[in-house]
């Protein structure tokens, strides 16, 4: 997934007039303003109530599914082989958010401040805060892309990590 393909996704989706933010890779990515690494996927958060719009905006693009894990998350996949990991989100009044897990008794937790604006190629975009990106960090054995992006959180906010 390229930053053209990041930033023609987003505009795609923007027309739809959906809301989405970026996380994962490109999200840390997003909050540095420049693209430190390749990357394999687009990981996008989306309201759970907007997801057929999301769905039919990307369907457009020849986008179609890969991957139902709902509640928690599908895949959408193009022709050409560009993924995109949708996360559905459910908002509350106050402007957090909850994703449903594995555990459905301790759903991922979005506070509404970690729903912040980076860029990608100079075009601003919602992403998730670098908090809640070394939250979304924990609990599993890291790969080589995870040490990287949390290594870069810390040259660049001087954040703390775990690892």
């Amino acid at each position: 997934m390229t930053a053209d393909d990041v930033v023609f996704v987003l505009a795609l989706l923007r027309r739809a007039k959906v809301d989405v933010w970026v996380g994962g890779g490109w999200g840390v990515d997003a909050l540095i303003g420049e693209q430190t690494r390749d990357h394999r996927d687009l990981d996008l958060m989306h309201r759970q109530d907007q997801e057929a719009a999301v769905l039919a905006a990307l369907s457009t693009e020849g986008f179609g599914e890969s991957l139902d894990m709902r509640p928690i998350r599908f895949v959408v996949t193009a022709p050409d082989k560009r993924e995109i990991d949708l996360h559905p989100l459910v908002f509350s009044a106050d402007g957090s958010a909850v994703q449903a897990s594995p555990e459905p008794e301790r759903p991922f937790v979005y506070p509404s401040a970690c729903f912040v604006t980076g860029s990608v190629q100079g075009t601003p975009v919602a992403c998730l805060s670098a908090e809640q990106q070394v939250s979304f960090h924990q609990g599993y054995e890291p790969s080589d892309r995870d040490l990287h992006d949390m290594a870069q959180l810390r040259r660049v906010f001087g954040i703390s990590t775990h690892f």
